[in-house]
């Protein structure tokens, strides 16, 4: 039960405005009603690597320019059966229906799900079960510790108090951070080892946005195919007809290689566009110009060494907690026993406390 002093100050701040911070609202809500769940992001909307872009010129064009698909295992579709059954209910989730040429085999049993909202509805959807109070272009610098407080500072210069804070930015972000955080970080070599160990592949994403009736096709009429061998692309998805719309003006996604994301991550999206592009025209010569394109930089892409023991997050003491998809694995099951975890630590101190 919530103490009386629980229900009426508690203020937690997630910092990172993608899945795990969603959910980490959404279950710190079911148990904490009366909580001020606020979330700052430096983005200017929601979603994280869960990205959908739309075509400025088209409201109804967009695109999946981050996680293009979701895979639950047997195990994790029972797991974690109630944000599934939430989801497929609510018609963000949809079972995949196209062929995905080159697609890796899974083990058997697992169900393969697009989003006909965009990917990014996905973590809408939970924000806005959570009821959090979400402000984006809030780019969190310092973090201090004063009083039992938490004072979060962003580039911009906004301030404000929390008694909880919950960061689940990429690990090697964390670094980036002033105050208590960068105290904590170089006073604990342990824990800064380990940090420094998680490590993330980089890639590129282009997003093509075609005028309607445009005739975009791929090979064996396939909706989205994985291309092996070449030094640039690794992806390539018709992206309405994989989220199963068959209608309105076509949109295309190309995922790099993580080997050439890797060799030009220091580069910006607006030297690494024409080249992109100009392998997509070598690719499939047949295809218009698209109408409009949207280039994005993917420097933390997927986890390729999470943090040693898996352990869902770490707590820095005093309410402050760090979580993500580095601390399990880079997936939307490894978000959520992310977020499982950061609730239990967040609970357990705030209960303490009152």
């Amino acid at each position: 039960m919530e103490s009386q002093e629980t229900r009426m100050m508690t203020r937690v701040l997630l910092v990172g405005g993608g899945l795990t911070s969603a959910v980490t609202g959404l279950l710190l809500r079911r148990e904490l009603p009366h909580v001020e769940l606020i979330l700052w992001d430096k983005a200017r909307g929601a979603g994280g690597r869960m990205s959908t872009s739309r075509n400025p010129n088209d409201a109804k064009s967009f695109v999946d320019l981050g996680a293009q698909y979701i895979s639950a295992t047997p195990e994790y579709a029972k797991l974690h059966s109630m944000y599934y059954e939430e989801l497929i209910g609510a018609g963000i989730l949809a079972p995949l229906t196209c062929s995905i040429e080159g697609m890796k085999d899974s083990a058997e049993g697992t169900n393969h799900y697009v989003t006909p909202k965009g990917i990014s509805s996905v973590v809408k959807h939970f924000m806005n079960s959570a009821n959090i109070d979400v402000k984006f272009g809030y780019h969190v610098n310092r973090i201090d510790l004063s009083d039992n407080k938490w004072n979060v500072q962003t580039n911009d210069g906004a301030a404000d108090t929390f008694d909880a804070v919950v960061l689940t930015m990429p690990v090697p972000q964390l670094f980036g951070l002033s105050g208590t955080v960068k105290d904590t970080l170089e006073n604990d070599e342990k824990l800064r080892s380990s940090l420094l160990s998680v490590d993330y592949s980089s890639r590129y994403a282009l997003g093509l946005f075609f005028d309607e009736g445009a005739e975009i096709k791929l090979k064996n009429g396939s909706s989205a195919q994985y291309i092996a061998n070449d030094s640039i692309v690794r992806f390539v998805a018709i992206d309405n007809k994989k989220r199963g719309l068959e209608n309105g003006a076509p949109s295309v996604v190309v995922h790099t290689s993580v080997p050439f994301g890797k060799a030009y991550v220091e580069e910006t999206t607006e030297e690494i566009k024409p080249i992109i592009l100009k392998k997509v025209q070598e690719l499939f010569p047949e295809w218009p110009e698209p109408a409009y394109v949207k280039c994005q930089k993917w420097r933390f892409s997927q986890v390729t060494s999470a943090y040693p023991g898996l352990p869902g997050c770490v707590s820095l003491g005093s309410g402050l907690v760090i979580g993500g998809d580095g601390f399990t694995h880079s997936n939307m099951d490894g978000c959520i026993e992310s977020a499982k975890s950061v609730v239990d630590v967040v609970i357990q101190y705030l209960k303490k406390g009152s």
